[in-house]
């Protein structure tokens, strides 16, 4: 096996999203005084239980939220600007994230990032965890007219890139958007395993745990270390 390339999934592989967002619900909580007559951690946590793993866009969550919490004095509509102008400031990535990509870099292995999401809120949680001079390629959803698990955001990925499906790794949290699409188009994947999906229904090339493990296992098929 010769890798050439690796190619990441944002959120829950990159960004520690649900800490993320437990993080800004909070900080939103105590900014707005509207919320005051409920329950800080019963808000916090019925965002993000509506939110989803963030599958559920936040219109929905937040109509949902002024609804069922009777909520006066501020609109929906505010709510979710806030939430579009004001979330990267409180994103953080996993463990070992920088030095990951730091060595994968060091050892010429080129790297993309596939992220589904609106393009300018997806870049700024990218930008924001410090890492974007790493990645030679940045492809998101919106900006690219595809999502995954169409196979031709992927392709387009290899082709800026210059690489075969063949000698590249694509690293992702989810099964079927992630390891499954990925294998399809020729490449190897790697699962970062989540509590949402049992260790027995992934069929991927490695399952990790830590971001470290990734740059172990490619530079190891190099011969490396």
């Amino acid at each position: 096996m010769n890798i050439k390339a690796v190619l990441f999934d944002l959120d829950g592989t990159l960004l520690d999203r649900d800490t993320s967002l437990a993080l800004f619900i909070r900080n939103q909580y105590e900014r707005y005084s509207q919320f005051k007559f409920v329950e800080k951690d019963v808000f916090i946590q019925r965002f993000i239980e509506l939110d989803n793993h963030g599958f559920v866009w936040k219109d929905k969550v937040y109509q949902q939220l002024v609804d069922e919490f009777s909520i006066q004095g501020v609109e929906w509509t505010e709510l979710l600007k806030d939430y579009l102008n004001v979330f990267h400031k409180y994103c953080i990535g996993f463990p070992n994230l920088l030095n990951m990509l730091t060595e994968l870099r060091d050892s010429g292995i080129k790297i993309a990032l596939i992220s589904n999401g609106y393009g300018q809120f997806q870049y700024d949680n990218f930008k924001s965890l410090g890492i974007s001079h790493l990645f030679d390629e940045v492809l998101i959803s919106e900006w690219e007219g595809l999502r995954k698990p169409d196979p031709a955001i992927f392709i387009r990925a290899l082709s800026k890139l210059g690489v075969k499906a063949t000698e590249a790794l694509f690293v992702g949290d989810h099964f079927e958007n992630d390891i499954r699409a990925s294998r399809a188009v020729g490449m190897k994947s790697a699962w970062k395993r989540n509590d949402t999906v049992s260790f027995g229904s992934i069929d991927a090339d490695v399952i990790i745990d830590d971001l470290g493990e990734i740059s172990r296992y490619v530079l190891n098929s190099l011969n490396i270390i």
